[in-house]
């Protein structure tokens, strides 16, 4: 996968949004044009920056969504009630609206141009990454075999619906919901765990390079019981974030 050039050094720019609209119950996905944006590397981030009338500024690390592209980016942003960046983003941006933003920020969670078989394991907003890295796989038709396992609280919490339905040849998409499910579902339900990795993911026995994403309790947790299944430390590699958006 074509790698887009990292910048040496990271300045603050101002990105026009593009476009808005509500990803999942508590996300938003926004369109970003920055009029410095070579594209990036599939599963790099951003900083987003909002500074007040009086000079406070407050800022935010957002993983990119969309695949490679220059000019442009998306970002999918879980709305937290007592947040100081997220609200504003979800609920006030309008299209032509201008954010401060730096990056892509990033080389090491990034997709595996080396590996032959891939697998994603993500926690609630934790799949925003991936869509990233699935879309670029579409976008090149990449063969090789990858699998992502997504744990969501409840179908409405699901980001990335759409893509996901439909996410390339060779790869698959499992995803199992922990607090409740619909009339119907045929698929997993749960937190993920030991017996579910051992039925859904890549068998340590294939070397998957596998990335897990998450919060931070859930990120410990998969990779504890990963290792217990046989998988290298060295074909692991996980981001996680605080307590929020998790299963």
């Amino acid at each position: 996968m074509a790698r887009a050039a990292v910048r040496r050094r990271l300045t603050w720019q101002r990105a026009e949004v593009s476009g808005t609209r509500r990803e999942s119950a508590r996300a938003w996905r926004l369109g970003l044009a920055p009029p410095d944006w070579p594209g990036h590397v599939p599963g790099q981030h951003l900083d987003v920056r909002l500074t007040a009338e009086d000079g406070y500024t407050a800022q935010r690390s957002y993983s990119i969504a969309s695949a490679p592209r220059a000019g442009h980016v998306e970002l999918v942003v879980e709305r937290l009630d007592d947040g100081e960046v997220s609200p504003y983003l979800t609920d006030v941006l309008v299209p032509g609206d201008l954010v401060e933003l730096r990056g892509p920020i990033g080389g090491y969670f990034v997709w595996p141009d080396d590996a032959a078989a891939v697998q994603l394991v993500a926690g609630g907003s934790g799949v925003v990454p991936f869509l990233s890295m699935l879309a670029a796989r579409r976008q090149r038709g990449a063969g090789g075999e990858v699998r992502l396992l997504y744990s969501a609280r409840t179908l409405e919490d699901v980001i990335g619906r759409e893509e996901l339905a439909e996410p390339g040849a060779g790869a698959q998409v499992v995803l199992t919901l922990t607090r409740g499910a619909p009339a119907g579902w045929a698929g997993p339900t749960g937190r993920v765990d030991r017996a579910m990795l051992a039925a859904h993911a890549l068998p340590a026995a294939a070397r998957p390079r596998v990335l897990v994403c998450g919060p931070t309790g859930f990120v410990e947790a998969v990779a504890r019981e990963l290792l217990a299944l046989g998988h290298e430390p060295a074909q692991v590699r996980t981001e996680r974030f605080g307590a929020t958006g998790g299963q």
